[in-house]
């Protein structure tokens, strides 16, 4: 198994709550494939009290005829127990527990906890009783629930109204790696890529630790996405789609219309726009776009100028948005086909848009390399209101010194030229924004490029650079994601 990468302030929270002197219920969640398992079995190296897996879309019989058998394995008994209910379920778990002597806490361990909760099984009750009516009066259980269904975890757990009201005494919300914690996973496991090709990588399987699992060090960048991908019908990441979204909600439906919209206009779509176009609205609309949010597919930003209640909504997971590009009802016999599309026009327009929502995922670094990151500030996109200028820009960082940087994002296999024509467009767009949004700040044209802007005649409208490099870099939040325990 390979070391864990990063993830050391999550390992910092399991670590306060094994020392703590209560019983303590730690919910785990986050997307599918972001390594909640792995986070908790290296922490804790498989060393449980009791531990369950929940099988999907298996009935509740069968739950309980796999749980009895946990109860009989680690118990040590030679007789597999009868549960007619997940209450007995969880009794027989309580005497399990009460029976361990070992000193310190008994950690128990649920995996896929959404699963468990089949119709009409009575789990989250049975939950309920067991942890309100004996583990929480107790100073020595550790509970952890994990479970990729966030918004299952969310619903039942986190916002609970009923037993396990403000019961979860910790939670632990993993999110997708950045650049430098995809770097140091490629570092560890023997991978001589770049940081051109890393952010190649990234914009194609994002930082989704399960994704980069399934890279070949033998193997080039271009090698490992034919490989993945393209391979044949079967390849593992061509059918890995199909899984994500039907195992994260129960009815997938609403939530793959709202994905597709979102991946057919780059920069997304306001919620009157997505329900004018997908026909939900209302409550319905509000679940779909908010579990979207909190499985990590989904960014919702405001406008410049606007309240939060106008924001736009786009997708932020790179698989999903290479599988629409270059795979979802694509025939196509080619085992090599990113090799061979790979330096195409087409790809290198894409490979810019991706570029554009990379740095957005990575704001804060863009702030260090700015030197604003001590500054207060407010990211946002703006889009003229004259429909005839057709003038937008993806990210607008105004500050409190009363500076605004309109940032500009080129991703290029070399330093970037700005010719005359370019020159004049930023001079148009600065003009247009500042007429239109009426703003007193000062305006500073700011390029995110690969390798910077070369030194021409026209490069003089640029006020500040940030380069590819720097989006590597630790800032605060990563330094306190990766602080040595």
């Amino acid at each position: 198994m390979n070391r864990l990468i990063g993830r050391h302030k999550e390992q910092a929270k399991l670590q306060t709550c094994m020392n703590s002197e209560r019983s303590e219920f730690v919910v785990v969640y986050g997307r599918r494939r972001i390594g909640k398992t792995f986070l908790v079995r290296r922490f804790f190296e498989d060393r449980y009290a009791f531990s369950f897996v929940g099988k999907h879309e298996v009935a509740k019989d069968l739950q309980l005829q796999e749980f009895a058998k946990a109860l009989q394995r680690y118990s040590g008994s030679a007789f597999v127990p009868v549960l007619k209910n997940w209450t007995e379920a969880f009794d027989g778990l309580q005497k399990l527990l009460a029976s361990v002597e070992t000193p310190g806490k008994k950690v128990v361990f649920f995996d896929e906890m959404p699963w468990m909760d089949t119709p009409k099984s009575d789990f989250v009750m049975a939950l309920e009783n067991f942890w309100n009516g004996w583990a929480n009066m107790r100073d020595d259980i550790l509970f952890v629930a994990c479970g990729s269904a966030t918004s299952w975890m969310v619903d039942k757990l986190l916002h609970n109204q009923g037993g396990l009201f403000n019961r979860i005494t910790q939670k632990i919300y993993l999110r997708p790696f950045k650049l430098r914690e995809v770097e140091q996973y490629l570092e560890e496991n023997h991978f001589n890529w770049n940081h051109y090709q890393i952010a190649q990588c990234y914009m194609i399987l994002g930082g989704i630790p399960f994704y980069l699992t399934l890279l070949n060090p033998k193997l080039s960048l271009l090698a490992n996405m034919d490989e993945l991908f393209f391979s044949d019908a079967h390849a593992m990441l061509r059918t890995e789609y199909n899984e994500l979204y039907a195992t994260l909600f129960k009815r997938p439906e609403n939530y793959l219309m709202v994905i597709k919209l979102l991946t057919e206009r780059k920069e997304g779509y306001t919620r009157k726009e997505i329900s004018e176009k997908t026909k939900l609205g209302g409550a319905a609309l509000t679940k779909v776009l908010s579990d979207l949010e909190q499985c990590d597919f989904v960014l919702s930003y405001s406008r410049y100028g606007n309240s939060k209640n106008n924001a736009i909504y786009r997708i932020k997971d790179f698989y999903t948005l290479f599988y629409y590009k270059y795979v979802q009802g694509k025939d196509t016999k080619d085992a090599h086909r990113w090799t061979h599309l790979s330096s195409t026009p087409q790809v290198m327009s894409w490979q810019g848009f991706s570029f554009e929502l990379l740095c957005l995922l990575h704001l804060d670094e863009i702030k260090k390399s700015l030197g604003i990151d001590r500054i207060l500030n407010d990211a946002s996109a703006w889009r003229s209101k004259q429909t005839e200028q057709n003038t937008q820009i993806d990210l607008v960082i105004e500050r409190a010194d009363r500076n605004i940087n309109l940032c500009e994002m080129k991703f290029s296999t070399a330093m970037y030229a700005i010719d005359k024509d370019y020159e004049q467009k930023l001079r148009e767009r600065m003009s247009i924004f500042q007429a239109e949004t009426k703003t007193r700040c000062g305006t500073r044209i700011t390029m995110v490029t690969t390798y910077g802007v070369l030194k021409n005649k026209h490069s003089g409208i640029v006020d500040d650079e940030v380069q590819l490099e720097d989006l590597f870099a630790e800032t605060d939040e990563t330094r306190q994601r990766n602080r040595i325990l």
